[in-house]
């Protein structure tokens, strides 16, 4: 059995990938998920949202590249 990692999607980005590769991970519509996203962002506030997901981008690694 693989173990399965989180990386950042180098596909599917908007602006750095953590929420492609989130989708990725779990295997669901990233669009989905960044709706979800933007509706915890404004009902927790805006500055929360954007802080954890700075932190995850600074937590979330790159997919290495393979040769």
């Amino acid at each position: 059995m693989e173990i399965k990692k989180l990386y950042r999607s180098e596909k599917d980005k908007t602006v750095a990938g953590i929420i492609g590769g989130l989708g990725e991970y779990f295997e669901i519509d990233s669009v989905l998920l960044r709706l979800i996203t933007l509706f915890i962002i404004f009902v927790t506030g805006i500055v929360p949202g954007i802080v954890a997901y700075f932190l995850a981008l600074l937590i979330v690694p790159k997919r290495p590249k393979t040769t």
